[in-house]
């Protein structure tokens, strides 16, 4: 299958192209290296020491003798857009082009409206191109469970059925979402929805949970193939940050009371739904929401966890409660259903101390490239940074 991946040398996005590449497909990826530049513009990096792209590239072909075909552009630039997709045909695109980060969303009017334009215009363009290009492959866009906030309700998987005034339908669940990044989800949602209802696309919009892990298979097979791993206030996820400030010997940043309770997976298991997804495609005219984590914890639980792991091998490690810098409900009800992948046959790796620890040892592997000053949170929802006010087009010129 030819697949197209969006983002293809991020975090996510790289681990899936060599994933869908040593399956056999025909696999491109699609990137601007945004992520390489909002590092630079926060002094953060990558834990992970990663290879630029074209070095990959040429990497995973002397590893595997596969190949991976990079295309250098923006996806808000229709022309480079709509010329990627009419060239390379994709029978389904993985989409991952977007400013993954909800405090990079609340620094301040320029970071927000920044990501507002990447993302939400970006995926315009991807639809657009998709109608008049190939109006028979099959979207797959990354979303959150952040889209949903946390109502104090069950949540469904995107749509719900509710009886009002004597009459029945079928809805998008009402979305609660917590940051502007969030939103440029909710957004999102809306778009594709449109899209396939008017133009008969067909798209699966995964709500993903909170991403952890370091390793897949193909990423141990070269240090060159290594994924990025991030840790920092901006763009590090929960159990990331807490193992590397384990190592660093920072104590664990809990906001509040710690008992903000989210969804979570393995990257590993990213990579299993996606191509599941892949491999049923949704109907043509339809948007399928499938809810993507395999636990739910609290973020207390996830320190505790990482605490217990980290002195099995001798680290000492601290818990430490934070005024919380975000506007959020720290006590919840929360529960979500899960039921559309398990149907497909999603086999998940539930987090067990082993993998913590597996974990841990990678990042001693690499403790030399922690940036100490970048992973306590600073970045505030009700008043940004002042010093990190910095405009994204002052950047990229």
């Amino acid at each position: 299958m030819r697949v197209l991946i969006l983002g293809g040398d991020g975090y996510l996005g790289w681990a899936t192209a060599m994933y869908f590449s040593n399956k056999g497909h025909e696999v491109a990826v699609v990137d601007n290296f945004t992520r390489r530049l909002m590092h630079l513009e926060r002094g953060t990096d990558s834990l992970t020491p990663i290879k630029l792209l074209r070095e990959r590239v040429e990497a995973w072909k002397e590893a595997t003798g596969k190949t991976i075909t990079p295309f250098i552009g923006d996806i808000r630039d229709w022309d480079f857009t709509s010329r990627v997709v009419r060239d390379f045909k994709p029978e389904a695109i993985v989409h991952y082009g977007e400013i993954p980060s909800a405090p990079y969303s609340m620094i301040d009017v320029h970071h927000a409206v920044h990501v507002h334009e990447n993302n939400v215009n970006g995926t315009l363009n991807v639809l657009f191109a998709m109608h008049q290009f190939a109006p028979e492959s099959h979207l797959i866009k990354l979303g959150t469970m952040g889209e949903y906030g946390t109502p104090n309700i069950d949540i469904e998987e995107g749509y719900i059925e509710i009886e009002y005034k004597g009459r029945k339908d079928t809805l998008p669940f009402p979305k609660q979402p917590g940051s502007f990044y969030h939103l440029t989800k909710v957004h999102d949602s809306n778009n594709i929805m449109f899209a396939c209802r008017i133009w008969g696309l067909r798209a699966t919009d995964l709500n993903q949970g909170v991403v952890y892990g370091i390793e897949t298979d193909e990423v141990n097979l070269d240090d060159r193939l290594l994924t990025r791993f991030d840790y920092d206030e901006s763009f590090g996820t929960a159990l990331n940050r807490f193992v590397v400030q384990a190592v660093a010997g920072i104590p664990l940043t809990l906001f509040g009371k710690g008992q903000q309770t989210r969804g979570y997976l393995n990257i590993r298991d990213t990579l299993q739904c996606v191509e599941l997804a892949m491999l049923h495609p949704a109907d043509p005219g339809r948007m399928r929401v499938f809810n993507q984590f395999t636990e739910t914890f609290s973020v207390l639980q996830l320190a505790q966890a990482v605490k217990e792991a980290a002195e099995k091998l001798g680290i000492s490690v601290e818990i430490a409660h934070y005024e919380n810098p975000r506007v959020e409900a720290e006590v919840h009800y929360y529960n979500p259903t899960l039921s559309h992948l398990p149907d497909l046959g999603l086999q998940p790796r539930y987090l067990q101390e082993q993998l913590v620890e597996s974990m841990i040892q990678r990042v001693v592997q690499f403790k030399e490239r922690i940036i100490t000053h970048a992973i306590v949170p600073r970045i505030r929802w009700k008043e940004g940074d002042r010093e990190d006010q910095v405009k994204i087009t002052e950047l990229e010129k």
